[in-house]
């Protein structure tokens, strides 16, 4: 195998960090996630689509918990067998 080194000049920080995150993550080092990424957009397997992630304020992440409370013990909960009872639920809920 013909190997050559990459050197990228970054804040010692960031690299600390990247390599706790890629840790975290499953990678035995950082080296090992920079050789799959790099892999993998040679090989046209992934496309690089940068997002932030997304973060609830704390009002709607507490609502969302109480929500999954309720889910999991049935309450403020119903159901339907057909897109008719469904429709008719609804417009029922929207109207009281």
């Amino acid at each position: 195998m013909n190997k050559t080194i990459l050197q990228i000049p970054i804040n010692q920080e960031l690299r600390i960090n990247a390599e706790k995150e890629a840790i975290s993550q499953g990678f035995s080092s950082l080296q090992e996630l920079v050789r799959v990424f790099l892999s993998k957009v040679a090989s046209h397997r992934i496309e690089v689509n940068i997002q932030e992630p997304f973060y609830l304020s704390e009002k709607n992440e507490n609502r969302y918990i109480d929500m999954t409370k309720d889910f999991e013990s049935g309450n403020n909960v119903s159901s339907a067998v057909s897109v008719d009872e469904l429709m008719q639920k609804i417009h029922e809920d929207s109207v009281s």
